[in-house]
């Protein structure tokens, strides 16, 4: 009489390799099938739209900083100037010299400085790297308070843009393009390599990170276009905390909200990031409502940091760095909490 076969169960394998992979799903069919994914890109597509439109159909300065060097009354007669001119439209700050003026054009403290003549001249000192918008509202703001009080507007290009970025674009389309890549990282990742261990997740992560700060600072740099004038090791470390930031912040958009993580991912990054990036226009150019985005997604911080690095003594360099640096890590907490925490916890439930 054959002996019984004993049945044993399968080995599990390990907690921390554990990946709690979705299972496969049929998918919608029939008319939902047909209308869910219209409804869901016109919707995308109306936001895009609309977010750039108010961004910039009709751009107008908000508090742009200006410095003025002069007596009390000369800077109270400039300010009054501006405001009748655009109003709202600047923020006059005092300063004692030409030189702690011209250093914060420099710095990007202020984006123009007006030194008030004696009658005959007055001179306006601005920075050709904020792009020819910038320059524009400068130059027609200040020339109407020269002509005012009857005095011929000598201009300075203090910072000039480079020969090869002379509309002061380039900086837009490198974030664009990797905020771009970051998104289809974080996308195709899930969808060529779902049951990925993490460690190798966030070693994927780390080479796409590094690998495309490299390229674009080769692009970008001297052995390129010329465009972004920085150091190339500055340029190529902040261009990888900003791929980092995005393709982790899409990978936990998937991974957290299923199917409906592309969608929102796209929205946040692509629409709202780019639009408030500052690469076209500086934030103050933006509406009150899309400034404080400026101020905390991926693209905004570090266009600002590469602009920094390229045009303006590091201004926003420090704080670009640990707010992208955040952006990486607490995506990558998130990841690591969805892909071990709760299937280990499962495994020995």
């Amino acid at each position: 009489m054959p002996e019984p076969t004993t049945l044993t169960e399968p080995r599990p394998t390990p907690p921390h390799h554990v990946v709690d992979a979705a299972p496969a799903q049929q998918g919608a069919t029939g008319l939902t099938g047909v209308l869910l994914p219209v409804a869901i890109v016109l919707i995308i597509g109306s936001l895009f739209v609309s977010v750039f439109l108010a961004a910039f159909h009709a751009p107008q300065p908000h508090d742009l900083p200006v410095a003025v060097v002069g007596t009390d009354a000369q800077v109270e007669r400039v300010a009054d100037g501006l405001e009748r001119g655009l109003p709202g439209g600047f923020e006059v700050k005092g300063y004692a010299d030409e030189g702690s003026a011209r250093q914060a054009v420099r710095e990007r403290a202020v984006y123009a400085a007006y030194l008030v003549g004696d009658g005959a001249s007055s001179e306006l000192l601005y920075a050709g790297a904020n792009g020819p918008t910038v320059t524009s509202t400068a130059v027609g703001a200040f020339s109407q308070v020269a002509q005012a009080s009857s005095d011929r507007l000598i201009q300075q290009d203090i910072v000039p843009a480079p020969a090869g970025d002379s509309r002061s674009m380039s900086v837009f389309y490198a974030g664009f393009g990797i905020v771009l890549a970051g998104f289809l990282f974080g996308m195709m990742t899930y969808q060529m390599a779902p049951r990925l261990q993490y460690r190798w997740r966030m070693a994927s992560l780390g080479a796409f990170s590094v690998l495309g700060g490299v390229v674009v600072a080769l692009i970008t740099g001297s052995l390129g276009f010329a465009a972004l004038p920085g150091s190339f090791l500055g340029i190529a470390g902040v261009v990888a905390l900003m791929a980092a930031a995005v393709g982790g912040t899409t990978m936990a958009f998937m991974r957290l909200f299923g199917k409906a993580g592309m969608s929102l991912a796209s929205i946040v990054l692509l629409t709202f990031g780019n639009a408030t990036s500052g690469g076209t226009l500086p934030p103050a150019y933006l509406p009150d409502w899309l400034l404080p985005m400026s101020e905390i997604l991926p693209v905004g911080v570090g266009v600002r940091a590469l602009q920094g690095l390229s045009h303006f003594d590091n201004d926003g360099l420090l704080v670009g760095v640990l707010i992208l640096a955040a952006w990486a890590l607490v995506t990558a907490a998130a990841l690591y909490w969805r892909d071990s925490h709760i299937p280990r916890r499962r495994a020995a439930a």
